[in-house]
């Protein structure tokens, strides 16, 4: 599989805080040849933001999470190729019969360009808001993803878990591809690697140096072969650290020079922050541009091959 290069943005972090600059960038996007939009999730954010398990969380507790599959629908209006991707979505917050019903109809309207990450998320505020037990976030997680492969399969459905129940009943539309790619986000221990291998379709690291994801693709790896399932069908999308000028803006070339080195370690699909703090919309949209030309040079798979 072809490494591709993909985009997280935050639209709060755009210049003037305009949220409504997401359809402009994916537009850009889309013409740069960027493979892939990706979206963070909170549906709410309490003050308790030293739990976050990867270092100091950098976003204020205010700042404004657009729900990431809504937006994602508006930028598949406004954009061809670009593949339309979260990282983490996180899945318990959600009702597995509504999740598997907001993505099949993303990906219908995307015409088939949805590949999302999902995980379970930090911070326990967010499940205490809508009634679910945070010690529960793993199983819940786990039958999301079965949920969701099984009401996007045969017709009527019949589904039957701790906390869905579903009888001889018709869920349509099904996603156009016949098998959403979901990543799962989590740590690479041996019972995640075993989660990833029986349910998901690749990996979602966060914060690893190219030594640990390639320690943990070949985790993933053996877990794959014990199943009867193989890497080469994997997606293993990991992020690549900003690399700064002396005044604060993003060097686009030196952060990215270490492509080789990342896809050495595993790495299919390589993910670069938008600025945290542009200055103003040229600047942003002068990342991008920067960021496809770059994806262009190395001679990387175009965003409509994968």
């Amino acid at each position: 599989m072809s490494v591709q290069l993909s985009i997280f943005f935050r639209p709060y972090q755009s210049p003037g805080g305009d949220l409504g600059v997401c359809l402009e960038v994916a537009r850009a996007m889309d013409e740069a040849g960027i493979h892939s939009v990706i979206f963070g999730d909170h549906l709410l954010l309490g003050e308790n933001l030293a739990a976050y398990p990867y270092g100091a969380f950098l976003h204020p507790a205010e700042s404004a999470w657009m729900e990431p599959l809504t937006t994602l629908a508006a930028m598949a209006a406004v954009t061809k190729n670009l593949k339309l991707a979260t990282g983490i979505l996180i899945a318990p917050l959600r009702h597995p019969v509504l999740l598997a019903k907001t993505i099949a109809t993303l990906d219908v309207i995307s015409g088939g360009r949805t590949q999302l990450a999902l995980g379970v998320g930090w911070q326990k505020e967010e499940y205490d808001a809508v009634g679910i037990p945070f010690e529960e976030r793993y199983a819940r997680l786990e039958e999301s993803v079965r949920a969701c492969r099984a009401i996007w399969g045969e017709q009527p459905v019949n589904f039957t878990s701790e906390n869905v129940h579903v009888t001889n009943s018709w869920a349509l539309p099904r996603p156009l591809q016949g098998r959403v790619p979901l990543l799962l986000g989590l740590n690479m221990t041996g019972k995640n690697a075993r989660r990833m291998a029986e349910l998901a379709d690749g990996w979602c690291p966060v914060g690893l140096n190219p030594a640990q994801i390639r320690e943990g693709v070949d985790r993933l790896g053996e877990a794959l072969a014990e199943v009867g399932r193989d890497l080469s069908d994997q997606h293993i999308r990991v992020g690549i650290p900003h690399v700064t000028h002396a005044d604060g803006r993003v060097d686009v070339r030196a952060s990215l020079a270490v492509i080789p080195e990342y896809a050495a370690a595993g790495g299919t699909i390589l993910t670069i922050a938008s600025p945290p703090n542009p200055g103003s919309l040229a600047e942003l949209m002068g990342f991008i541009e920067e960021v496809g030309q770059v994806q262009r040079e190395y001679a990387l798979a175009p965003a409509s091959a994968a």
